[in-house]
C-alpha cells in the first residue's frame, strides 16, 4: 500500500504556484508513490505475483476546489500511474488497484484545529452524501480487501471511498 500525500498550496491560483512547490507535491505524491511501485513490482515479480493498493483521493477523477491544482493534478496522476502499471503486470500476477478516499479524518483533514469546524462542515455537505468525514478504518478496509483473494479478479480499479461523493461535483 503506497500513501504519500502533502496538501501543497492552498487557496493559491495555478499561475501563482511556484516551480519550488509544484515539484514538491509532485516528488512527493507521485515520485514517491511510483518508486514504492518500481521496488514492489521488482519483489513481486522475483516471488511469483502480489497486489499493490496505491492511496490516490477523490481529486484523483473530479476536480479540485479552487486554488488547489498541484495536488489534484498529482492524484490524478496517481490514478493514471496505477492504471497504466495494472496493464503492464496484470498478465504476471500482479494487481495494481487504488483507492480514492474522501475527506478522512487525519492530520491533513482535522476538524478540531482552530475555525476549521465550519470549513470540513461545508465540506462534508458538497463532497459526501452521508455528510460526515470518513475514518482511516474505511479506508484501510478497501486497501486490505482489494489485497485480498476476495478481490482476486479485481485490477485498474479506482475503488472511491467517500461517502457517495461521485455523482455530487462532477
Amino acid at each position: 500500500m503506497n500513501n504519500a500525500g502533502i496538501s501543497g498550496p492552498r487557496l493559491t491560483p495555478l499561475a501563482d504556484v511556484t516551480e519550488a512547490q509544484w515539484d514538491e507535491i509532485m516528488g512527493i505524491n507521485l515520485k514517491g508513490v511510483w518508486l514504492c511501485m518500481k521496488h514492489e513490482i521488482n519483489a513481486m515479480l522475483a516471488n511469483g505475483g502480489g497486489a499493490i493498493v496505491n492511496v490516490a483521493s477523490i481529486y484523483g477523477y473530479k476536480p479540485s476546489d479552487m486554488g488547489h491544482a498541484p495536488y489534484a493534478t498529482s492524484k490524478h496522476a496517481v490514478v493514471g500511474l496505477t492504471k497504466s502499471a495494472a496493464v503492464d503486470y496484470g498478465q504476471k500476477a500482479i494487481r495494481i488497484n487504488a483507492v480514492a478516499p474522501g475527506f478522512t479524518r487525519s492530520e491533513m483533514v482535522n476538524p478540531e484545529r482552530p475555525r476549521a469546524a465550519e470549513h470540513y462542515k461545508m465540506l462534508t455537505a458538497r463532497h459526501s452524501s452521508m455528510n460526515r468525514l470518513g475514518t482511516a478504518e474505511e479506508a484501510a478496509n478497501a486497501i486490505v480487501w482489494l489485497c485480498s483473494d476476495a478481490a482476486s479478479f479485481v485490477n485498474g480499479a479506482v475503488l472511491a471511498v467517500d461517502g457517495g461523493s461521485a455523482g455530487l461535483l462532477g
